[in-house]
């Protein structure tokens, strides 16, 4: 049996990391394990729920709420984060290659393991042509770029600690 799942599908990699890229402006730099793991809350918002909170975010445990906790949908489901999370890494990269290449990021800051927006002009005229997002996706899309983009990515409090998507133990 042939299961389609848009994770792996570098079309709506694109789709999504373009999305994610026009709530920001020109010269915006993001780090490329940040905008990876926004993805993947994306394309799994129920895991929104597994992403460990400070105390004092009850705001954000209130949004959080919204989302649905477990998809009744058996080929939805996940049981291992990160292995997953590292199966859509190489989609995540490709997409961000094909993104450089029409001249809406910056090429070589790819190696440095980040993302500048330089022609935002470009980038819109690419979201124009989509079609509409769903609610949920909206709200995951501005829950991350809003909240979860002033968490550092480093650090015991950082996103990459918090997801447990990435190993964080030896970041400096």
């Amino acid at each position: 049996m042939i299961v389609y799942n848009q994770a792996f599908d570098l079309y709506h990699t694109i789709f999504r990391l373009l999305h994610f890229l026009n709530k920001f402006e020109n010269q915006t730099i993001l780090e490329i394990e940040r905008v990876r793991i926004w993805d993947f809350y994306l394309l799994f918002p129920s895991k929104i729920h597994d992403i460990r909170l400070k105390q004092d975010e009850s705001d954000i445990r209130k949004i959080r709420k919204e989302f649905i906790k477990d998809s009744n949908n058996p080929y939805e489901r996940i049981t291992e984060n990160r292995k997953i999370f590292e199966k859509i890494k190489p989609y995540q990269q490709a997409a961000l290659n094909c993104i450089a290449s029409y001249g809406i990021i910056d090429k070589s800051l790819l190696n440095q393991q980040r993302i500048s927006i330089i022609n935002k002009d470009i980038l819109i005229e690419f979201v124009k042509n989509f079609e509409e997002l769903s609610p949920k996706e909206r709200n995951v899309i501005a829950l991350m770029t809003s909240h979860f983009n002033q968490v550092s990515l480093f650090g015991t409090d950082g996103l990459k600690n918090r997801t447990n998507l990435i190993e964080s133990k030896y970041d400096a």
